[in-house]
């Protein structure tokens, strides 16, 4: 497992709650930032702080160097063809409405198919339903089995040479499936389909390569993987991309502007309307160089370990429910569940009593509580910062939560 040095890193990990040292367990929400990420945002804004393309003063350019720079990096970090392929959004969220927004109402007609999962985040589902809405297309969706996976055969049974969106979760905010979302995107591309992947969940904690995977776009957030808030990628095959016309104009996107027409800037730029995430796009560099120091696969190896351990300690406790996958290989570093007679909310309360930070709710998955006949559930989320020791803290929480409502 890492080790306890990781934690050491992370200045708000030594903070207390309600008078108790911090245990975070909401990692799939946002996770928390290393000093090493703190230190290049400030050290931006300290040194460097200028807008970016604009001006042909040294502040400037060193802005524009950092900004480009941390493209760069994320190319690398998912192993993308070229810096051109990264277009910076402010998150998963915006990077899939942009995908809907361009590429979906300009490519589904009537009578076409829109094909997700039951798994999907609200992010991954509303887009869709306003592209089926505007375009008279159909939503589909794919079924689950009972441990909450994806099947290939489910996939075939709604993939069809009217479907011209597949968009799947590398990995469950929910339920921690992971996605064989390679194979989905064989059987979508054998249809004439574009595969869409959300990997907000996948990013953080496991080694991505687009092109192996061989997706069409892919969608993560900066924040759940060690970065601020407010920065997110959107990755796309350039041929598709040069064929998208953007969502947002104004400043900076545009090549030339005439009194009653306009053209756009080449890739990337042509998305990236306005003054741009600059400290944002810093910071996601930072927190990837960080990742990438420790490395991804121990980050993962760390989580099923992790995993398997709480999923062991959970089980002791009588009328717990968990959800999704008890393997922890086959599953991301999170836990839902359900504790009997007490409502997550209640628990989650009780919880942060002791200084433990859970989520309670839908997690933006209404569709999937539904399926699950839930109407919320409670989530334990974990990183490469958390312990054993936390999970230990986590359980007799539980415990005495069930004590406390029994």
């Amino acid at each position: 497992m890492l080790t306890n040095k990781i934690r050491e890193q992370f200045p708000i990990l030594k903070e207390e709650v309600n008078g108790k040292p911090v245990v975070y367990l909401d990692s799939a929400a946002t996770s928390q930032k290393p000093q090493a990420v703190i230190d290049a945002v400030s050290h931006y804004y300290e040194t460097s702080n200028a807008n970016v393309h604009r001006g042909v003063h040294t502040l400037g350019n060193l802005a524009t160097d950092a900004y480009e720079g941390a493209r760069d990096k994320v190319r690398a970090f998912i192993n993308a063809n070229e810096a051109a392929e990264i277009i910076f959004t402010r998150g998963t969220t915006t990077s899939l409405n942009l995908v809907a927004q361009s590429y979906g109402m300009m490519n589904v007609e009537e009578g076409d198919e829109i094909v997700i999962s039951y798994m999907e985040h609200h992010s991954n589902i509303i887009p869709w339903q306003q592209v089926a809405k505007a375009k008279k297309a159909t939503l589909k969706y794919i079924e689950l089995t009972e441990d909450g996976e994806i099947t290939l055969d489910a996939v075939k049974a709604q993939v069809t040479d009217k479907t011209k969106i597949v968009s799947v979760a590398y990995a469950s905010n929910v339920l921690g499936t992971i996605n064989p979302v390679k194979e989905i995107a064989e059987i979508a591309h054998a249809h004439g389909a574009v595969m869409v992947v959300d990997a907000a969940q996948a990013a953080p904690h496991l080694k991505i390569d687009v092109q192996n995977i061989n997706c069409d776009f892919l969608a993560f957030s900066g924040h759940k993987m060690c970065a601020p808030t407010g920065i997110g990628v959107l990755y796309g095959k350039r041929a598709l991309l040069d064929a998208m016309e953007p969502v947002e104009f104004g400043g900076e996107m545009i090549d030339f502007v005439g009194l009653h027409d306009s053209t756009w800037k080449e890739l990337p730029w042509k998305f990236e309307g306005g003054t741009p995430i600059i400290a944002g796009a810093v910071g996601l560099g930072a927190a990837i160089d960080y990742l990438e120091e420790i490395g991804l696969d121990n980050i993962a190896h760390h989580e099923q370990e992790l995993v398997a351990y709480a999923i062991e300690r959970m089980q002791e406790i009588e009328g717990i429910e968990l959800y999704g996958p008890l393997d922890p290989t086959r599953r991301a570093g999170l836990i839902t569940f359900n504790l009997q007679e007490v409502h997550p909310h209640d628990l989650a309360t009780v919880l942060d009593m002791n200084g433990i930070a859970i989520r309670a709710g839908h997690h933006c998955a209404q569709p999937l509580m539904k399926w699950l006949e839930q109407s919320a559930t409670a989530r334990a989320s974990f990183y490469l910062y958390n312990t054993k020791e936390d999970i230990d803290q986590f359980v007799e929480g539980l415990k005495m939560a069930k004590e406390y409502f029994g």
